[in-house]
């Protein structure tokens, strides 16, 4: 299966370019991915499994290429017809996905992270029986990551806030026994030194002059400029007290450095995890994969 590492290159890049549109959610598929391989440890996935839902974690805002800017990055609350474009964006994943050789592994996650367990998500209106496993589980981690992340509209929620709101949903809005242990591993703390990063160890920062999110990366130093996408402001990147914080310049960005830009080196630690998904695949999907990449049916 040479070829299947170049593959699922091109989709954390596909992924990677879809959130690097908006400036408030950086991090925001990292988290997903990593509260999802937790939670699937927890509930007794074997590890293969586990990666394969990490990988739909990552993947699972894919179709939101297809939403436009204007109503992505939207600062106020979204009009009903602004809100049924976003509800567009499981479909259009789908669709990109279905002729991927490796749609297989993700493409529940994608189409079905929206749907609720009282029938009343989106897009197909599935109650929970019919709900997959992978897209419960990255249903409520992608939840939670959105009310602990700050928004244009509002700042993140304690993790404590976002445990309880979830609390108060099982059997509606969440799997209930996948949201129990979902809330006991943030009890527990496992979830903290995710929340509010955009890799392990390195917090989110945010910017100065409007709020959006500022991602720092494994390769930044005292000194380096970062630059806001909302609205263009640089600020300076300082280490101090043992911790980063950001100050702003008063310059703005040129376009080359406002240019949203995929951080490789995660991606090759993301393909680094799945490595198991490429060595110990069910065979039956590996032998899919094998006669999708050499043309056989």
């Amino acid at each position: 299966m040479e070829y299947t590492q170049p593959l699922l290159r091109t989709l954390f890049v596909m992924a990677s370019a879809v959130e690097a549109r908006d400036p408030y959610t950086g991090g925001h598929l990292w988290r997903v991915s990593q509260f999802a391989r937790l939670l699937a440890r927890d509930a007794g996935f074997p590890p293969i499994e586990q990666a394969r839902i990490a990988l739909g974690g990552f993947l699972h805002d894919l179709g939101k290429i297809g939403v436009p800017d204007a109503i992505l990055n939207k600062p106020g609350k979204l009009t009903d017809e602004e809100y049924r474009v976003i509800q567009t964006h499981p479909d259009v994943g789908q669709r990109l996905l279905q002729n991927h050789p490796l749609a297989a592994l993700v493409i529940d996650v994608v189409h079905a992270h929206h749907e609720r367990p009282d029938g009343h998500g989106y897009p197909r209106r599935l109650t929970l029986e019919y709900i997959p496993p992978d897209a419960r589980i990255v249903g409520i981690c992608d939840a939670f990551d959105a009310m602990t992340s700050t928004r244009p509209y509002r700042k993140g929620m304690p993790i404590e806030t976002a445990l309880n709101i979830i609390r108060d949903n099982l059997g509606t809005q969440f799997d209930p026994a996948l949201g129990v242990r979902f809330t006991n591993l943030g009890e527990a703390g496992h979830l903290s030194p995710i929340v509010g990063h955009s890799e392990p160890g390195i917090p989110l920062q945010v910017c100065p002059n409007c709020g959006p999110s500022l991602v720092i990366t494994r390769h930044n130093a005292p000194g380096d400029h970062l630059y806001c996408r909302s609205c263009g402001g640089e600020s300076e990147l300082l280490w101090q007290a043992g911790e980063w914080r950001t100050r702003p310049t008063g310059k703005r960005g040129t376009p080359a450095q406002l240019m949203p830009r995929l951080d490789d080196d995660m991606i090759d630690d993301l393909l680094a995890g799945a490595d198991t998904l490429l060595h110990e695949s069910k065979p039956n999907l590996l032998s899919r994969l094998r006669s999708q990449l050499t043309g056989h049916a």
